[in-house]
């Protein structure tokens, strides 16, 4: 289902002297849960859109099935809300077709990296020049607290009632595996600072940024990351001057590891630890291949396309 929430498209010219506040991006009224980390999410995203001044009109946000792909519905930018675990596909199209628009993917865990894993692990491939967020609250919120891919083994849900199988998938580990990975960071929604800084950096990675957000579900998980929230000395700020940099939680998150985000060896090494909850830019590397770059693309009117489509149905007409 495509959504549009621009309430008048502007066409971008030389003369635009537009000036953009938050509020030129809030849709209406979310209606996530109360406490629920989404909220956090959506308003670091709309106060990025205030920073970078980018443009409703030339601004996507495409998200599957879930809470989190609510998204769509309350960014005052273009949208589509799609299918489950299809956001990237989506969001790749888009892209393709037009690679003057800025494109951001929105995905809970069982949408990214349950249904959703083969597209994620192609688009990372890719590299097309895009932000995807992965909000992981470790369960299906939606569907009322079901198992999902990176539910904590041992935890018990409405599916798996004595307990996850399983132990849990790691989506920074598996996206730094993946042949052509670019950009690869971690951040949280209680932390609205380095939340709106990670953002920030993922926007002006030049490739594909997968930045993975840990978020509490305060109906189905209330007990997760509830000790990190109390205790700062349980997450490590990963700290480099090519790192993110997250302005007033120096002081705050005194625990922090001096990571080179150009190693991606030590980044591997990094994410495996699933024990110590790590915040920060795992690894970058803009030198890596963009398919937009790569494939020839060429140029059509609205008219030329419709013709070609036509010849092919013509081609194939019995």
């Amino acid at each position: 289902m495509i959504m549009s929430s621009c309430s008048l498209l502007h066409m971008a010219d030389e003369d635009d002297d537009r000036v953009f506040e938050m509020g030129d991006y809030q849709g209406p009224v979310a209606r996530w849960c109360s406490g629920c980390g989404d909220h956090s999410v959506l308003t670091a995203a709309q106060r990025l859109m205030a920073d970078q001044q980018l443009k409703p009109e030339t601004t996507v946000f495409v998200s599957g099935i879930g809470c989190s792909s609510r998204f769509p519905h309350y960014m005052k930018t273009y949208g589509f809300h799609g299918l489950h675990g299809r956001a990237l596909p989506v969001a790749t199209g888009v892209k393709l077709a037009r690679p003057e628009l800025d494109v951001f993917a929105v995905m809970g865990d069982g949408d990214c990296v349950s249904i959703g894993a083969g597209h994620w692990l192609h688009a990372t491939r890719y590299n097309l020049d895009m932000v995807a967020l992965l909000l992981d609250n470790n369960i299906y919120g939606l569907t009322k607290k079901q198992t999902s891919p990176t539910t904590p083994k041992g935890y018990k849900s409405n599916t798996q009632p004595y307990g996850s199988y399983l132990p849990p998938m790691n989506p920074l580990e598996v996206t730094l595996g993946i042949t052509n990975a670019s950009f690869v960071a971690q951040t949280a929604e209680w932390l609205p600072a380095h939340l709106f800084a990670t953002l920030k950096a993922a926007y002006e990675h030049r490739g594909f940024a997968f930045v993975r957000i840990l978020q509490r579900c305060p109906h189905f998980m209330q007990d997760m990351y509830s000790e990190a929230v109390k205790n700062t000395d349980l997450v490590q700020i990963l700290d480099h001057p090519e790192g993110i940099k997250a302005e007033g939680i120096d002081k705050i998150y005194t625990n922090r590891l001096r990571h080179d985000p150009a190693d991606i060896h030590m980044a591997r090494e990094l994410a495996e630890d699933m024990n110590t909850i790590r915040l920060g830019l795992f690894f970058r590397d803009e030198s890596r291949p963009r398919y937009e770059e790569t494939r020839a693309l060429q140029k059509r009117t609205a008219r030329e396309k419709m013709d070609l489509l036509n010849e092919d149905f013509d081609r194939y007409a019995v």
